[in-house]
């Protein structure tokens, strides 16, 4: 491609002759150059680009787009103000802009955004359509699968993939949108058919620093979409119900306790813990050539959880305006069975065992609520306490814990530091165990902390009566807590009383 036609989708800050230069390729990775590389230099967290221009140009690279001129480096520099907002100009322009040539669904939030993507992109497969899904888990084009290394690819990265989506035929993508994401411009070219953010809760602190910083971030989605695009925001949460007047797009909301908006969840019930509800249109609203009236219909869900409600009611209204059939939809979410960790039910005998991510106040919260839902004897909590994240978030995972437990009959839990089961990155720390057990004593909970997952599991199961529920709960300490738990139900016939 030719470079100078390359860097018109960028503003360049300094005067440079660059005619006649062609580039074979973008980078922003020195190993991955080749010769003829056009090479960015992004400024990350831990690392600059910048240090890297020289081994870039040894590389093959033959021109730079920098922030600042390097010197004792023999290649032209082109200078913008943000590097990485041109790598992402850079990277749309020189893949010819795919994301025009698809439907386009972007799906924030701080929970759920794994569980609502899978749901919204099997009612669209299920519809017919040939699907691309990019997201925390894996990065689908059509019916070929990659794992993924990051919630929302570089940027350069996201536009090769869905130029291989365009290649491939894919007419409609979901994706997970990070607030990382949004922060470092890694989806600044996309441009999004549907937007939506379904909640906000305290979470990615050590990145954003404050949560008006993480909500301002995590709501550019909303606020940046176009005209032409709609927007759906959940009126329960008052963070998404915030930005109604907030965004050029064509808003469509939904609530469950809120029946404002445009579409209603009403007649819920979660006694089985898989919610059964009729979704009710008030609002009339026209999408994808489709008049929707003022009507109902009901819908069954096969994966539990308060939580997979909200997920539901967004998916749900993403099919909608993606033209797809009410019955298309209610036969998708019937046998949708849910991505693992989120409120999965793993054991269902004569004691339920229920694994949860459980990893910030707005997540635990709903998964408590979904509890004073069900119907069981009693409930015992295995909690796997948060490393590396800050004595604060484990404290307010605490209170929030200390909020339900009268309300559950919680009277004690089982605690542990996973200590085999976390990496360097995630080790509980001293100051991380007290802020939580600080909260408990002060409640009058009793903590039974374990060092090792493990025996914290174990000691829940010997606990659970008939008709109890046993909740695995947590983050990267607990990942490997539902192969345990399952090895020893399993081998061990662990006594029932």
């Amino acid at each position: 491609m030719k470079l100078k036609q390359l860097l018109q989708s960028i503003e360049v800050e300094n005067n440079i002759d660059l005619s006649g230069l062609e580039v074979t390729g973008i980078s922003y990775h020195s190993q991955k150059v080749e010769k003829g590389h056009l090479f960015v230099c992004v400024r990350g967290y831990k690392t600059d680009g910048h240090k890297y221009l020289a081994d870039a140009v040894k590389r093959g690279a033959e021109v730079a787009v920098v922030e600042e001129i390097q010197q004792d480096v023999d290649v032209p520099q082109v200078v913008v103000a943000n590097s990485r907002k041109a790598l992402a100009q850079l990277g749309a322009a020189y893949y010819n802009y795919p994301s025009e040539k698809m439907h386009m669904i972007g799906i924030t939030a701080t929970n759920g955004k794994t569980t609502t993507s899978y749901m919204a992109n099997a009612i669209l497969e299920n519809q017919g359509h040939k699907t691309g899904l990019i997201g925390t888990v894996t990065i689908k084009n059509g019916d070929q699968s990659i794992p993924a290394d990051l919630t929302t690819p570089e940027s350069l990265d996201l536009q090769k993939y869905l130029n291989d989506m365009v290649k491939n035929d894919v007419s409609h993508v979901t994706m997970e949108v990070s607030s990382a994401a949004l922060e470092l411009h890694r989806v600044e070219e996309v441009d999004y058919n549907i937007v939506t953010l379904n909640n906000m809760s305290r979470e990615h602190m050590e990145m954003h620093g404050t949560f008006e910083k993480y909500f301002e971030a995590k709501s550019s989605l909303i606020r940046n979409a176009s005209e032409n695009s709609h927007a759906v925001l959940n009126l329960d949460d008052p963070y998404s119900a915030s930005l109604v007047d907030q965004t050029k797009a064509q808003v469509i909301s939904f609530g469950l306790n809120n029946n404002s908006g445009h579409i209603h969840c009403k007649n819920l019930d979660l006694t089985t813990g898989r919610g059964r509800f009729t979704v009710e249109i008030l609002k009339p609203f026209s999408a994808s050539g489709i008049d929707y009236k003022p009507s109902e219909f009901f819908v069954e869900l096969a994966v539990p959880g308060l939580h997979s409600v909200y997920n539901a009611m967004v998916a749900i209204t993403i099919g909608l305006l993606s033209g797809v059939s009410i019955p298309t939809i209610q036969k998708t979410l019937k046998e949708f069975t849910g991505v693992p960790r989120r409120f999965e039910f793993i054991y269902e005998d004569e004691f339920k065992v229920v694994d949860d991510h459980f990893a910030n106040p707005g997540n635990i919260n709903v998964t408590l609520q979904t509890l004073d839902f069900m119907d069981y004897n009693n409930l015992h909590l295995v909690y796997a306490i948060r490393g590396q994240r800050g004595a604060v978030i484990n404290q307010e995972n605490a209170e929030v814990v200390v909020d339900w437990a009268s309300r559950l009959g919680l009277k004690e839990v089982i605690a542990t530091r996973s200590n085999s089961h976390t990496t360097p990155k995630d080790e509980v720390t001293d100051d991380e165990v007290q802020a939580f057990l600080d909260v408990m004593d002060k409640a009058g909970i009793k903590v039974h902390l374990y060092d090792e997952l493990p025996d914290a599991i174990l000691e829940g199961l010997s606990r659970a009566n008939t008709n109890d529920l046993v909740l695995l709960a947590g983050c990267q300490g607990m990942d490997y807590g539902a192969g345990i738990a399952l090895d020893r139900l399993n081998k061990e016939n662990v006594e029932v009383k």
